[in-house]
């Protein structure tokens, strides 16, 4: 039996619903001795706080907005530090149900996962839906991130943006993440990359008509923000695959403009009035050739930051020893 859950909300001015929502989470769930609810305050100027304590959560507080990425490594911190051995992070505003948390917590209590993310986009039977009041651009634009996650890390995933999701208490040990804006994307290739158990149960959603995202609220800038941090994270993971990747157009190009002056030297035994061609095929080629070594040093790099996880996995281990 799993001695300790941890459910944990990050929010942000959710007064309104807070306190409901932390009511509603399921206190005794089979397979749990103790269940303890924590918000983390990022920063609210409403009466958040007062509502969840009411509630019954215990409540960390941000002095200012630091983005739901800060919130929630916030709330893996703190949720060590009282002792879970499971954590399931929840939205605070109602979008999703808390009596799902059995269910979703379920292949981690059978020891088939570490990370389970809840599906919002598939039915029970394997079909794909949009939610309910969720536009077809945020629905397009989920989708597109999670066919991109799913290149990246080498599996499939059809839902890497969800609020609700469950990790074991080795995959908090393990993740190591960088972004403050958010860390949805990013949990997916830091455990992916690291060889973790990952899976997804379908699980329902309820969007408010009303309510505009705070997270996304242009869905240009969170998607050029979201981009910047899955490429990063792909960058820092896998050097040298990204570097060829960005070489490739460069090299390419830079070849057939070779390819092409050498075919044309041979036939007209000269080089105008094309010199120009050569000299940029030349220079692409440099440009790429700069970029594979690049991607050779950083490949060394990444060697020492394994062993610099390796040793912070055993640091964290001693730390928040039971």
């Amino acid at each position: 039996m799993v001695q300790t859950l941890v459910v944990f909300l990050p929010a942000l001015n959710e007064e309104e619903k807070i306190k409901a929502v932390v009511r509603s989470i399921p206190r005794k769930i089979d397979g749990v001795q103790s269940v303890e609810i924590l918000v983390v305050d990022d920063g609210s100027t409403d009466k958040t706080v007062v509502q969840a304590k009411d509630g019954g959560a215990i409540v960390v507080s941000h002095s200012v907005n630091r983005g739901v990425g800060a919130a929630f490594q916030t709330g893996v911190e703190r949720a060590l530090e009282l002792g879970a051995d499971i954590l399931v992070n929840i939205d605070a505003d109602g979008q999703f149900n808390p009596r799902d948390i059995p269910t979703l917590i379920k292949p981690i209590l059978d020891d088939t996962a570490d990370f389970v993310a809840s599906d919002r986009f598939t039915k029970e039977d394997g079909t794909q839906r949009c939610p309910e009041y969720m536009s077809r651009v945020k629905y397009w634009g989920n989708r597109q991130i999670a066919r991109l996650i799913s290149i990246l890390s080498g599996q499939t995933f059809r839902d890497v943006s969800s609020g609700f999701r469950a990790y074991s208490r080795k995959a908090l040990l393990m993740l190591n993440l960088t972004g403050d804006f958010t860390y949805t994307q990013e949990v997916f290739l830091d455990l992916a990359v690291k060889g973790l158990r990952i899976t997804a149960v379908p699980t329902t959603v309820i969007y408010f008509p009303e309510r505009t995202s705070r997270v996304a609220k242009s869905v240009v800038r969170y998607a050029f923000r979201t981009l910047k941090i899955i490429l990063r994270t792909f960058r820092d993971y896998k050097p040298m695959v990204f570097f060829l990747g960005v070489s490739t157009v460069p090299f390419l190009v830079g070849i057939i403009m070779e390819v092409f002056m050498v075919a044309f030297y041979i036939s007209y035994r000269t080089i105008s009035p094309y010199k120009a061609v050569g000299f940029i095929g030349l220079y692409l080629l440099s440009f790429a050739f700069v970029f594979w070594i690049i991607g050779l040093l950083a490949d060394m790099f990444v060697r020492i930051r394994i062993n610099q996880e390796r040793q912070l996995y055993i640091l964290k281990r001693m730390k928040y020893e039971k």
